[in-house]
């Protein structure tokens, strides 16, 4: 990576006060609190929530003296499907060579089907204890080698072996092969009938009521002809064990996935499940807009935040909106921040800045994975994705986090702003959550754009440790919960620090003539290297 720049009046070892100063917290709260509130009723896909919160990110765009980022449209119409799953009957009962066991919907399991089919009935279908359910070739693992699935449903773990023995896979750092979603696609490509994930709050870094809430409801997903099994769900992790016992089986076996050379291996346990589907095929919108570089128009740097949330949902002490604050109206906020950053700026960008606000995120990256599927701007001319997804409001940190430390060139650019306003930098806290996956920079991964996914840090500047301590109790438990919402409690300094920071980076990208690549160590360093020889 060079820092080479081509412009006589850019100095990129100084920050552009100017554009910094129009970086304010009365419109970024302002900002915030419209799209959380209540009006916007959780700003889930396909809802009248969609709509309002599209229409209210392009009127911004417009008022901040945007242009239109999809020709003469700020929309970037998302073709999805809507399909909401009810199991036909509450419990699920399990027959095993020991006994049986019927469990309670949502307490114990959740459901559903992305096949677009009015009902899903399986007579009957044998478990199979598939380990993680990966398979790895680069790391020598294959769950289901030697295995037929047709017409079985998998039990399989989340997250990947590194977890639990360093010396495989990406040690703590999760692999892809740990997400959810990897899971459910390959078990769709083995021919399974069905998936049950065994959640673990540890192993997946969220709790049981994250899987209520987010699996319960309608899913949406893109129109593809990938193959998936008839039904995908999730079972606690005491549900997993009694299914274990009921076969017959210590529940110690599962800890045998964590070890090479693992066997997938009958549960003696089988079942039966109906599900009744409702489904209708509608778009949501990415919302686009750019500033055109001033030499280099063709070249884009591209931010980007989810508008979306879960809308309406089940109550918790009453309040059934998932307003979804600091996930994410704080990200699409700050593209409206920045872009009045570049807009002040003394010297203009040379390449184009592009802000896309993308839908259907908490969907499975859905906005994401169909704008780099159809992207508008070339693929091998965009130089980075700067990816914003929950701030966290608890203050100030003299410290900035990168999900994902050490996979792209854009630590680089990361490590000079920071030091320019005299912040550290260092790797995630929880590599084992593998947060890199998990956001909407990634499907620019996959294409070989590299992407950086940064939040705060956790070195508060503060003193004030009974203020921060109340803080902090007053936040927590909010992710995924009606509860995330602005109140009282939100220190907003920190946000808008990491929002300057946010903005440096790119406003230097937007001088250079290079492009960053992946490190020599990232798995997605030939991709990008592909993308660039294009």
């Amino acid at each position: 990576m060079s820092c080479k720049t081509n412009s006589s009046n850019f100095d990129a070892s100084k920050l552009d006060s100017t554009a910094l100063a129009s970086i304010t917290e009365a419109s970024y709260k302002k900002y915030v609190s419209d799209l959380s509130s209540d009006e916007f009723a959780g700003r889930k896909p396909f809802t009248k929530g969609d709509t309002l919160t599209v229409d209210y990110i392009e009127k911004q765009f417009k008022d901040l003296g945007l242009l239109p980022g999809n020709g003469t449209s700020y929309f970037q119409e998302v073709p999805m499907v809507e399909i909401s799953s009810q199991p036909t009957i509450k419990k699920i009962t399990f027959e095993g060579t020991k006994g049986n066991l019927a469990i309670n919907h949502l307490d114990d399991y959740v459901i559903s089907s992305r096949k677009i089919q009015d009902h899903i009935n399986i007579d009957s279908t044998s478990l199979v204890f598939a380990g993680f359910g990966i398979v790895a070739p680069e790391f020598g693992w294959n769950d289901y080698e030697g295995l037929d699935v047709k017409g079985k449903t998998v039990v399989v773990l989340v997250s990947d072996p590194g977890l639990y023995d360093s010396t495989l896979f990406n040690a703590d750092t999760m692999t892809y092969y740990g997400r959810w979603i990897y899971k459910f696609e390959e078990a769709g490509r083995q021919g399974a009938t069905g998936i049950l994930l065994v959640h673990d709050t540890p192993a997946a870094s969220y709790g049981w009521d994250v899987v209520r809430s987010g699996w319960s409801g309608p899913q949406l997903n893109t129109l593809s002809e990938e193959p998936v099994p008839d039904f995908e769900g999730w079972i606690s992790n005491t549900t997993a064990k009694k299914l274990f016992e009921i076969g017959g089986l210590d529940p110690s076996l599962m800890d045998s996935a964590k070890k090479k050379g693992f066997k997938a291996f009958p549960m003696h346990v089988k079942t039966a499940i109906s599900l009744k589907n409702k489904y209708r095929y509608a778009n949501s919108n990415n919302v686009i807009a750019k500033i055109e570089g001033t030499s280099r128009p063709e070249e884009t740097i591209i931010y980007t935040a989810h508008w979306d949330h879960l809308g309406v949902g089940e109550a918790v002490n009453g309040d059934s909106i998932y307003n979804g604050a600091i996930d994410n109206a704080a990200g699409v906020a700050a593209l409206f921040e920045i872009a009045k950053a570049f807009k002040a700026a003394k010297v203009k960008p040379e390449r184009s800045i592009i802000f896309i606000a993308l839908t259907a995120e908490e969907e499975g990256l859905l906005g994401s994975t169909y704008y780099t599927a159809n992207p508008i701007y070339p693929l091998n001319k965009t130089v980075a994705n700067l990816n914003m997804d929950a701030f966290s409001p608890l203050g100030a940190t003299k410290d900035v986090s990168i999900v994902g430390f050490g996979q792209t060139e854009i630590d680089d650019y990361v490590i000079r702003s920071a030091s320019k306003f005299g912040r550290t930098v260092h790797g995630e806290k929880n590599p084992t959550s593998g947060g890199f996956y998990r956001s909407d920079h990634f499907n620019f991964v996959k294409k070989g754009v590299p992407g950086l996914f940064m939040g705060s840090g956790s070195e508060l500047l503060s003193t004030d440790t009974i203020a921060i301590e109340k803080r902090r109790k007053a936040l927590a438990g909010r992710y995924h919960a009606p509860s995330d919402q602005v109140d009282e409690h939100w220190d907003f300094q920190g946000i808008l620090e990491d929002i300057k920071l946010f903005f440096d980076i790119g406003y230097t990208m937007s001088h250079e003539k290079t492009y960053p690549n992946f490190k020599a160590k990232s798995e997605f360093r030939e991709l990008g290297e592909k993308r660039l020889s294009k």
